[in-house]
């Protein structure tokens, strides 16, 4: 049995190739089914995203093909497709890989933590068609523990890399208690959204979606708990606003320099900030002229995010040496594990001459043979049995095989102590 992961990610393949060969949430439970019933699979994962589609497996090495071959199937993809994007990773590189993802350390912005929720989404949903089992199990545990270590030793997560987390963060500068402020966002698309649940995260007092669309606005606003209005009443509200965010395609300015001059009177010089993350601008660019209005535009929000780009980098350094360390840990497990129904048949075998010699041994003691000569049958009917099987294999052996044995009864039994003690001065004994 090996590890072996499949896969393909924005690494290595087209947003289309991905598209084409990712499996949806409704697909995975049936097509994980039908991936644990392939001859030679034991265990079995799929991560699928929109960045990646990774196929987990402990599987006989022999039947690698096979996976390829039914994941090109299951997607009704032409011949060469998947081949052309695929990458395969085996035993300890499929550890360091799934350490890197679950770390976002693969991912296409450095250090991004969504990647752990959706393994972590992955795991549950194959757990339930039960077809992990103690590898597997054990590999998505140890990366989630990983992925959590990195975070809290390294600097990774502590530089926002996206628009609305770096915008956020900015705005924690000026306002050190969000749970006293009014917000309002204008526009209803993801990027107001994302920012709205940053902003819920952060304890925001009140929330205010405003959009073209009313209606728009009403659904955003119930998902989030905030008030919802037109743009027609944006300027009724300008001046209880302490955050303002705007990302709409209008064409022309939605906020202008008169309204907001306005608005800040009324304000007292109440600090007001605000985020314009439209291209072009929803906000007259002429608001930075205003005292106590702190204007940043997409443009101010990426040199942010290019400087903490590069802190994550470095960052990242430090994150790969410690998942070295912890991919080599997972790597001992699994020898271990490996050797572990070995040791077990050893021991039971070593137990089974035991309860043999020792019953033969009572029976001469019974019989009225002198204790001294029973113990000194037991210790070499003991040592007898115990050698009897390792002899005889190197005795049949053929010169290459007796060779490999020869090395490996030497490091398992530590003969070169034993010869150490023999001659007492380190020298082989001839």
């Amino acid at each position: 049995m090996a590890l072996i992961t499949l896969g393909l990610s924005h690494h290595s393949a087209s947003v289309e190739a991905r598209g084409r060969l990712a499996f949806t949430d409704a697909e995975l439970p049936e097509a994980l089914t039908r991936l644990k019933g392939l001859p030679g699979v034991r265990e079995a994962a799929i991560l699928s995203t929109c960045n990646r589609t990774e196929i987990f497996t402990v599987a006989d090495p022999e039947h690698e093909s096979r996976l390829a071959e039914w994941w090109r199937r299951e997607r009704q993809a032409e011949a060469g497709l998947l081949e052309k994007y695929l990458y395969v990773h085996r035993d300890t590189a499929v550890v360091l890989h799934s350490l890197r993802v679950a770390s976002g350390l693969d991912s296409m912005v450095i250090g991004e933590p969504q990647i752990l929720g959706q393994m972590k989404q992955a795991f549950a949903v194959a757990s339930g068609q039960r077809t992990l089992g103690p590898v597997l199990t054990r590999l998505f545990q140890h990366s989630f523990a990983v992925a959590k270590r990195v975070r809290t030793d390294t600097e990774i997560g502590a530089h926002p890399v996206s628009a609305a987390y770096a915008a956020v963060q900015i705005a924690k500068r000026i306002f050190t208690d969000f749970s006293r402020q009014t917000a309002l966002l204008i526009g209803a698309g993801e990027t107001i959204r994302l920012f709205a649940r940053h902003l819920r995260g952060q304890g925001i007092g009140r929330m205010i979606i405003a959009n073209r669309s009313l209606e728009n606005a009403q659904k955003l606003a119930r998902e989030l708990g905030a008030f919802a209005c037109s743009l027609d009443d944006v300027t009724t509200h300008l001046p209880d606003v302490d955050l303002l965010v705007s990302s709409t395609a209008a064409r022309g300015h939605i906020i202008s320099r008169e309204q907001m001059a306005a608005a800040a009177i009324r304000r007292r010089r109440k600090p007001v900030f605000l985020i314009d993350l439209a291209v072009p601008a929803d906000l007259d660019p002429k608001i930075r002229e205003l005292e106590d209005c702190y204007l940043y535009t997409v443009d101010d929000l990426r040199a942010v995010i290019s400087e903490n780009l590069k802190a994550r980098e470095i960052a990242a350094l430090q994150a790969e040496a410690l998942l070295v360390d912890h991919a080599q840990e997972f790597s001992r497990w699994l020898e271990s594990r490996d050797a572990a129904p070995t040791i077990r048949a050893l021991r039971l075998q070593a137990r089974g001459h035991r309860d043999d010699v020792l019953e033969k041994a009572r029976r001469k003691l019974a019989s009225g043979e002198a204790p001294e000569a029973v113990m000194q049958f037991v210790a070499d009917t003991l040592a007898n049995k115990l050698m009897h099987a390792p002899s005889a294999a190197l005795r049949r052996a053929d010169a290459v095989e007796q060779a490999l044995l020869l090395n490996a009864a030497q490091s398992l039994f530590d003969l070169d102590d034993v010869e150490r003690r023999e001659t007492g001065d380190g020298r082989r004994e001839r």
